[in-house]
């Protein structure tokens, strides 16, 4: 392995993707060249080859900036789970390979949507190094993990069908309106791909303070073992939790069939720490599945939202078929409706507390969570 200095003039003039928005730049000091084997979460000088899907970079302030043909660029090595995009896993050896995703994520290319171009080419220069020529990880720049999540605030997490089906935009609007209801939010995706987008949309509705598993030191959550989500939940949850918010609002990514999004939801750390789901669904269809795939898990699914709001029929058609209210994306930044959802969430909270002091440690699940006068509300009001 060669190690090389890396000057500041240099460094000033690489493109540093938000992937890497948590990194301190003082501490970057060498290039590592060689026959290395790089691993998920390692920082990695690379050059733009052949701009392919992605011609711009997200930078740290979210900023998309165009790249050129050999433009270098400070990504991060991560594996990427996208149905409608790529799937891609972290090379084996310092190769030329692809960036993935426009956040900052590189990887080598297995299975792509037809939809999308090719993946932009890049070849890596060499892994970023501090002054001692120890390769640079996004581990090195995370929280300290809290002992323990303080179990006072309300949690509301948004799950889905899919990619695309909505979450992310149904977790603005809750922040909006419940912050409109005059509560102190916080929110965090805590599965998926680094990308800022979804991040700055929760900033930007108001939630304070915000986090992803890039706080938690992971560029993405595909390929985690449950120990590495765990690690998350109690991170990110330790630190929203004491942050004095009265509701926290986490987003899961992708869809419930999703490998890291199944675990998520089977792992006793993060399910007891949830008071209620918002499900976001493409079809009527959709939503039946996935309150059912979550009332057999013991979940509580207080509401449909996603995509099938668009359609009138597809909002009849779901709230016939699960019972539950089914609330238009725009309509939960509505003081009202998040009046509503809270009322919802500190009734189960309450009955929930009831349960365990009779030793009934599991809550309730299934489609029997919302009152009479909730399943009434529709989403068009």
């Amino acid at each position: 392995m060669d190690i090389q200095h890396l000057d500041d003039r240099r460094k000033s003039r690489i493109k540093w993707a938000y992937t890497t928005r948590n990194v301190v730049r003082d501490e970057v000091a060498t290039l590592l060249v060689g026959p290395l084997k790089p691993g998920a979460g390692d920082l990695v000088l690379a050059r733009m080859d052949q701009r392919g899907q992605h011609r711009k970079l997200e930078l740290t302030t979210s900023r998309r900036a165009d790249m050129f043909e050999g433009d270098e660029i400070a990504v991060v090595f991560g594996n990427r789970y996208a149905p409608d995009q790529f799937e891609a896993i972290v090379p084996d050896i310092l190769r030329p390979c692809h960036l993935v995703a426009a956040g900052g994520v590189a990887a080598r290319v297995l299975n792509r949507h037809e939809r999308m171009k090719r993946a932009t080419r890049i070849t890596p220069l060499g892994l970023l190094g501090d002054r001692d020529g120890h390769p640079l990880n996004l581990s090195s720049f995370r929280l300290a993990q809290v002992g323990r999540i303080n179990p006072e605030p309300l949690v509301l997490v948004v799950a889905g069908t899919s990619m695309n089906a909505g979450k992310t935009t149904a977790c603005a609007n809750l922040v909006k309106g419940l912050v409109r209801r005059g509560l102190q939010v916080a929110a965090a995706k805590i599965t998926g791909t680094g990308a800022g987008s979804d991040y700055r949309a929760l900033v930007d509705a108001g939630a304070d303070p915000v986090y992803d598993f890039l706080d938690a030191g992971y560029v993405s959550t595909y390929r985690l073992e449950k120990d590495a989500l765990v690690d998350i939940v109690m991170t990110l949850g330790g630190h929203l939790a004491r942050s004095g918010a009265d509701i926290i609002v986490l987003e899961v990514a992708d869809g419930l069939l999703q490998r890291e999004t199944a675990r998520i939801f089977a792992t006793r750390e993060f399910t007891d720490w949830v008071d209620g789901v918002i499900f976001a669904a493409n079809d009527a269809l959709g939503a039946q599945s996935g309150v059912a795939w979550l009332g057999a898990r013991l979940l509580p699914v207080i509401a449909i939202t996603g995509v099938l709001t668009s359609a009138p029929l597809a909002i009849r058609e779901a709230q016939a078929v699960t019972g539950l209210p089914v609330f238009h994306t725009n309509s939960l930044a509505r003081t009202a409706v998040a009046e509503l959802i809270y009322s919802c969430l500190r009734s189960r909270r309450r009955q929930r507390r009831l349960r365990e002091e009779k030793e009934e440690v599991r809550p309730a699940g299934g489609g029997e969570v919302a009152s009479d006068e909730q399943v009434a509300v529709s989403a068009q009001g």
